[in-house]
């Protein structure tokens, strides 16, 4: 029955859109050439991490992807989040996880914490699309992935056309913990799909610390190019 679906809507690049090969899985081998890769999580001087210095203290923090718009990569973060493309999700967690692995700097995690939904946003989309994406990662390192540590309590209009002041005005109140016994003593890595002023992450992550982790890193999918202008 594959075959003959295949035969007729053959599978295509989530990123590209070209018909993928008999080998090829979720992204096509020159999109994975191409994606614009961070590799922070090689990188001794931990640029991500620096971005939030004086404020959050990441023992690791890494992106997969440089995010620009009409890109291949806003293709992915497009598809997972409003199509339900779950298959994304766990594609590129699974490949950042990998590296992650690689780079040694991420092995002491003992939980995995997805940025949450507001639950009226959660309703209105099905699902949140960074769940699957930390969930893989979580996979990887055979470690625990709780998507109810954090809650969401304030719904906030779209944050697109805010500033970074503006953003945080706005989230700084949003999150709250759930379950406060999950997150003492532990090593949390705090999972999102993007950053584009790092507002929500430096929010949710003020509310782990508040909980007691006794460490926190950082996982995303992208990271905004403008956050190095």
């Amino acid at each position: 029955m594959n075959y003959i679906v295949n035969l007729f809507f053959p599978p295509q690049c989530q990123a590209c859109s070209s018909v993928l090969r008999d080998h090829e899985l979720e992204i096509c081998v020159d999109c994975r050439q191409h994606l614009p890769l961070t590799n922070y999580h090689f990188q001794k001087d931990q640029p991500l991490a620096r971005l939030f210095f004086g404020r959050i203290h990441f023992e690791a923090a890494t992106s997969l992807f440089y995010f620009e718009k009409n890109s291949r990569v806003q293709s992915l973060l497009h598809k997972l989040k409003y199509k339900r493309q779950k298959s994304i999700g766990i594609t590129l967690g699974t490949w950042l996880a990998l590296e992650m692995k690689d780079s040694n700097r991420f092995h002491s995690i003992d939980l995995v914490v997805s940025v949450p939904l507001h639950k009226k946003r959660l309703k209105e989309r099905g699902y949140n699309q960074v769940s699957t994406f930390a969930k893989a990662i979580a996979n990887v390192f055979d470690v625990p992935f709780e998507d109810s540590v954090l809650i969401k309590t304030k719904h906030v209009k779209t944050q697109v056309f805010q500033t970074k002041a503006e953003r945080w005005k706005s989230v700084k109140h949003s999150f709250e913990i759930n379950n406060k016994t999950l997150v003492i003593g532990k090593h949390v890595l705090l999972v999102d799909d993007l950053i584009t002023t790092g507002s929500t992450i430096e929010a949710c992550a003020v509310v782990l610390m508040n909980a007691e982790a006794k460490q926190l890193s950082l996982a995303t999918i992208a990271i905004a190019s403008s956050m190095f202008r």
